[in-house]
């Protein structure tokens, strides 16, 4: 009940295995273990963790403010909470080549199934927005390099390299340190913001390492169906911020409606009842369990 069947190493396992099937993995963003489990019950693939998410839930931009105890502890709180594969957004690596060595092997301690790291300037910005500045290709391989070392803990666990090079360099260099990446240990490439579905398409000609699609709101990229990017040969797409914008939009909506009527009633209708809420965090469970271990009587001995 408290968690799930699977331990961390098990969901790496498994995680690489479907990386190897053909089908396009689906990992929708969680700002929460609740929204986790809900994902997991909806039939997902995965769950991915974004460090956007992460700094907006704490009142922050997405500009690289948190840190890797903050971001690790809400990391495992998620992952810990289903059964599925959790990859978080380790942003810049929290540091130079030692701190992201070192944040790979705390995320695997804390049951991570992998991360992204990508190449911008600290402090970064959010990836579909202008004026983002990276570092020079060496010092992403550097960390990289170092990232991959690491995983001494858990060989599955696995290494994303994130590069925003696209708006600034243009695709070609954007390849070219996708290259340069995987030549340092990178196992899967996150091209981030690539105009339309020919240069997803180029992308995953150009390179052997799977692939992740991200499809969030408001950005650079067309919102793409599963089956175009399955067809275009991509092997993940991650819906980053896209339950927490579901979530602010129907919290703001029904404020005001409070605000305006007095009273909630006008928005019940599209809230989570009470039912299935105690369906998807098991509540019968917790209080069977509870309840056995009240009515158990203990037998009593003959000295």
């Amino acid at each position: 009940m408290l968690f799930p069947t699977l331990t961390a190493a098990e969901k790496r396992k498994q995680f690489r295995a479907a990386l190897k099937s053909g089908k396009l993995l689906r990992f929708p963003g969680a700002f929460s273990p609740l929204v986790a489990m809900q994902i997991e019950k909806l039939g997902f693939e995965g769950v991915y963790i974004s460090g956007s998410v992460l700094s907006n839930d704490l009142g922050y931009p997405d500009i690289g403010l948190t840190t890797l105890t903050e971001v690790g502890q809400r990391g495992r709180q998620i992952a810990r909470a289903t059964k599925l594969p959790s990859i978080i957004d380790a942003d810049t690596g929290f540091g130079e080549p030692m701190s992201a060595a070192r944040t790979i092997q705390e995320f695997i301690e804390l049951g991570l199934a992998g991360c992204h790291l990508e190449d911008q300037i600290n402090p970064k910005r959010c990836g579909h927005l202008d004026g983002k500045a990276l570092v020079a290709p060496v010092d992403m391989i550097r960390k990289v390099k170092a990232a991959a070392d690491a995983k001494t803990l858990d060989s599955n666990f696995l290494i994303i390299a994130r590069t925003d090079a696209r708006a600034s360099e243009g695709l070609d260099k954007a390849i070219d340190r996708a290259k340069a990446y995987i030549d340092a240990g990178a196992e899967m490439i996150f091209p981030e913001a690539l105009a339309d579905l020919k240069e997803f398409e180029t992308f995953r000609k150009a390179v052997s390492v799977p692939l992740l699609a991200n499809m969030t709101e408001f950005g650079k990229s067309k919102l793409f169906t599963t089956k175009e990017l399955e067809g275009v040969g991509f092997n993940m797409v991650i819906y980053p911020v896209t339950t927490l914008r579901l979530a602010m939009g129907i919290v703001e909506k029904g404020l005001k409606r409070i605000a305006a009527d007095g009273t909630q009633e006008g928005v019940v209708a599209e809230m989570q009842t009470r039912q299935q809420l105690y369906d998807l965090t098991n509540y019968e469970a917790y209080n069977s369990f509870d309840s056995n271990l009240f009515n158990f009587k203990v037998e009593q001995t003959q000295k």
